[in-house]
C-alpha cells in the first residue's frame, strides 16, 4: 500500500506531521480524522526507485525478530487480537524490510490463513523452529506463552554465538595483524638491509640469509600466495557443503585441540536448549528432534540426534543411543535419562542448557586468557627472531671492525 506524508494539527492547537499509510489519499484522511487531526497538507510519498531491489534494502537483524516476538506476546496477553497487534507493530516498525515481511504477514492472516503458515512464506527470518513453535502455540490455544517462550530462547541464542564470535575473533584478529606486519617487513624493510649487506660484501649468516631468501619469495609470489589462500578457503567451504565433507570437517573440528571442546560444549547446549524449548511448547518429539537437529551445528552430532529419532520411533529412550554416540559427556546422558523417567524432560534439558551455557562462558575465558600470552609470544619470537637475524651481519661486522 502506498505511504502518505501528511501535515495537521491536534485538536489543542499543536502541530504534527508524517506519514502514514493507507490503500488511497482518501483512506489515509479518514484514519487521520479518526486521530482528531485536522488535515493541512497531505501527498503520496514518492517511491523509492531501489525498494524492490534486495541489494540495497536492509537486512532483518535477530534483534529485529527478538523485539517483535516479545511484543506481540505481550499485544496478545493483552487481549489485543493477532491481526491487530501484526498491524500495530508492522506500522512502528522502522526497518523497510521487516516492516514490509510484516504488513505481507498480517495480510495472509486478514485471508484466513493461519499465522504459522504465514511465517513459514518467509523461511529466512523465521525458521523452521520459529513457525513449529508458533503452529504449536496456535494449536494449543497459547501463542503469547510460547511467543514469550521464543523470545527468551532467541536471546540465550544470540548471547550464546556472541560469546562463541568473542572467542574466535581475538586470535583471527591477532593473527592477522601478525601475518600483515610480518609481510610489510619482508617486502619493504628486508630488501633495505639486504641491499646494505650486498654493498659491503661480506658473507651472511646462515639465519640471515634464511630471512632474505624469504623475503625474495614473498615478493616474487605474494599475488600467487594471496591467491592459493583464497583457493584453499574456497575450496574447503565447497568441500564442507558436500555430505562427506562435512562429516569429515566436524569431525576433526570436534577433535581439534583447544577449540574442539569449546565447540563440542557449544553443540550441545544449542542442541539442549531447542529440544527443551520445543517439547514445551507442545511440539511433537519427533518434530522437535528433527529441528534441534539441524540447529546443533555440526554433522557428527545431527547424526547422533537422528539416531535418537530413530530409537524413539522404536519405542526407545532418549538416552541409550545418546550414550552410544559418546559424543554427549555422560553427564548429560544421565540426566536426560532422569528427565525421562520422571516425565519432566523439557525442564531437565532446559537445565543442562543453562548449566552448559555457564560452561561455555568459562571456556571461552579460558581460552581468551590461554591465547592471549601465546599469540604476544608468537608474534614478539617471529618479530625478534627477523630483527635478530637482520643485526647479525652488523654485529659481526662491529666486530671485525673492533678485532
Amino acid at each position: 500500500m502506498p505511504i502518505y506524508i501528511w501535515q495537521g494539527v491536534t485538536p489543542s492547537g499543536e502541530k504534527k506531521k508524517g506519514e502514514i499509510e493507507a490503500k488511497d489519499e482518501r483512506a489515509a484522511q479518514v484514519l487521520l480524522r479518526r486521530q482528531r487531526i485536522r488535515i493541512t497538507k497531505i501527498k503520496q510519498k514518492p517511491k523509492d526507485l531501489l525498494e524492490n531491489v534486495s541489494l540495497f534494502q536492509p537486512g532483518v537483524k535477530t534483534k529485529d525478530v527478538v523485539v517483535f516476538t516479545r511484543q506481540l506476546s505481550t499485544m496478545i496477553d493483552a487481549g489485543l487480537p493477532l491481526v491487530q497487534g501484526l498491524d500495530a507493530l508492522a506500522s512502528q516498525q522502522e526497518n523497510k524490510t521487516f516492516k514490509k515481511i510484516l504488513q505481507e504477514i498480517k495480510q495472509d492472516v486478514e485471508s484466513g490463513s493461519t499465522f504459522a503458515d504465514a511465517l513459514k512464506k518467509h523461511p529466512k527470518i523465521f525458521d523452521r523452529l520459529y513457525c513449529n513453535m508458533v503452529q504449536a502455540g496456535e494449536m494449543g490455544g497459547i501463542l503469547d506463552e510460547v511467543m514469550a517462550r521464543l523470545a527468551s530462547y532467541m536471546e540465550k541464542a544470540e548471547a550464546l554465538k556472541r560469546r562463541v564470535k568473542g572467542a574466535m575473533m581475538y586470535p583471527a584478529i591477532v593473527l592477522t595483524i601478525a601475518i600483515v606486519v610480518l609481510t610489510i617487513i619482508l617486502i619493504f624493510v628486508i630488501p633495505v638491509f639486504q641491499k646494505m649487506f650486498a654493498e659491503s660484501g661480506h658473507a651472511l649468516p646462515v639465519p640471515t640469509q634464511i630471512v632474505i631468501n624469504l623475503s625474495e619469495f614473498v615478493k616474487a609470489y605474494i599475488l600467487y600466495i594471496i591467491g592459493a589462500m583464497f583457493a584453499i578457503a574456497v575450496a574447503i567451504k565447497k568441500f564442507h557443503q558436500t555430505e562427506k565433507g562435512a562429516r569429515i570437517i566436524d569431525r576433526w573440528v570436534l577433535k581439534a585441540p583447544v577449540f574442539g571442546p569449546l565447540l563440542k560444549k557449544v553443540s550441545v547446549a544449542k542442541f539442549t536448549r531447542t529440544l527443551g524449548t520445543l517439547l514445551n511448547s507442545g511440539v511433537p518429539i519427533i518434530e522437535s528432534l528433527n529441528v534441534a537437529a539441524g540447529t546443533a551445528g555440526n554433522k557428527i552430532i545431527e547424526d547422533a540426534i537422528f539416531k535418537v529419532r530413530a530409537s524413539i520411533s522404536e519405542g526407545k529412550t532418549i538416552a541409550h543411543p545418546l550414550q552410544e554416540s559418546k559424543i554427549f559427556p555422560n553427564m548429560v546422558v544421565q540426566m536426560i535419562s532422569v528427565g525421562e523417567t520422571t516425565g519432566a524432560l523439557d525442564d531437565m534439558l532446559n537445565k543442562i542448557a543453562d548449566f552448559y551455557d555457564d560452561e561455555v562462558d568459562a571456556a571461552v575465558d579460558a581460552l581468551t586468557s590461554a591465547i592471549e600470552p601465546l599469540m604476544i609470544v608468537f608474534l614478539g619470537g617471529t618479530i625478534g627472531s627477523i630483527i635478530i637475524a637482520m643485526y647479525l651481519p652488523i654485529f659481526q661486522m662491529a666486530g671485525a671492525v673492533g678485532g
